[in-house]
This record gives C-alpha cells, structure tokens and sequence, in this order.
C-alpha cells in the first residue's frame, strides 16, 4: 500500500488555499487541521447510504488532487452539516464540496445542477424554490401519500401552525429577483437553460 506524507509548509497547497479563502468558507474553516479521524464520516448519511466518503473528501483537497472537482461523488453530499458538527479541529467537508461544486460549474459540468434549473426559475419568480419534478416523486415514493397530502394541504397546515403563507408579498418578490439578477444568477439560469436544450438537441441528434 502506498503511504502518502503531506508536508505543511513545505509549499501551499492551491487547491486548499483556494477553499480556505473561498467567501462560502466559514473564517475559521479548519481544512489544514484535518487529522483523518474520520469522525465526519462516521455521521455522514450520504457514507451510509452512497460510496460517498466525507473523510476520503478532505484528504484528497489535502493532496491537491483537482480530480475530486469533477468526480460525481461530491454531489452525493447533503448539505445537512453532520460533518461540521463532530469535527474535533472545526473543519467542514460539507463546505468543502459546496465550493467543489461550485468550481466544477464553473467549470462547465452543469449535468448534475441542471435539474434544479426549475427550482432556480421559481425562485426568480416567486421568490421561493420549487423542488424538482424528478425529486417530488421521489419523495412519495419514499415517505408515501403522506407527504402529497402535506404539499396539497400546505396553506392549511401552515395556518395551524401559525405561520403565514408561502406566496410572498409582490415587494418580496421583486426585491429577490434584483438580487438574484445583481449577484448573477440569473446567467447561471440563462447557462443552465442552453446546456438543457443542448442536451436534448445531442439526445434528438443520436
């Protein structure tokens, strides 16, 4: 078995650096601490339920290796943060593969965010994402007609609760959508719209 030794100090680490110094990082990210405990592994659902590795995750950023940007098990993670929550040195995979994610956009390799161009559209306009058509039926199919008659219900639901309604005032919406269109999202849209209808063309074509 090959035994790699990471020497700090030595020489930056770009690949890391980049994700230390990235804005979605927390200030107090601790991706140099990383000891391989594999604590954040052993909470993760994605590990439980995937291949998906979080410890695996943190050492190859480590050895600066820029395949992991474009290896399709970074999109298997939650977002859910259990990692970040039992890491003995503050580090955060689940931050880790946000930034990951967003450097294999950029990128181009849009096939695994292309599905959530309906949430992105809803957002625009209404000012609230709406899941994936792909992801809903998942969903019955998961948790049962339970979950259906929530979404049916929600109005009322939600007014039990004491909470208002999801439509968002016309002002809301409109200050969202200058937001989303001043930070550039809504080129992400326009990109993610031209890579689908690229799609279907080459699926046609073949």
């Amino acid at each position: 078995m090959e035994i790699k030794t990471l020497k700090i100090g030595k020489k930056k680490n770009k690949l890391t650096e980049s994700i230390i110094h990235d804005l979605r990082a927390s200030e107090d990210i601790g991706v140099n601490k990383c000891i391989q405990c594999g604590m954040c592994t052993s909470v993760c659902p994605a590990s439980r339920h995937s291949d998906y590795d979080s410890r695996e995750i943190a050492k190859r950023v480590l050895e600066e290796d820029e395949s992991v940007i474009c290896d399709d098990i970074i999109w298997n993670c939650f977002s859910c943060y259990s990692c970040h929550s039992v890491c003995p040195v503050g580090n955060s995979v689940a931050e880790i593969v946000q930034i990951l994610r967003q450097k294999a956009i950029a990128q181009g390799k849009l096939e695994q965010v292309v599905i959530f161009l309906v949430f992105g559209e809803s957002l625009m306009e209404l000012g609230v994402g709406s899941i994936p058509l792909e992801y809903f039926n998942i969903l019955i199919e998961i948790i049962g007609d339970e979950y259906l008659d929530i979404k049916i219900n929600l109005d009322d639901i939600r007014e039990e609760l004491g909470l208002g309604k999801l439509t968002l005032p016309e002002d809301d919406t409109r200050d969202i959508k200058i937001i989303l269109e001043k930070t550039g999202f809504t080129g992400r849209l326009e990109k993610l719209r031209a890579y689908k209808e690229s799609s279907k063309n080459s699926k046609h074509k073949g």
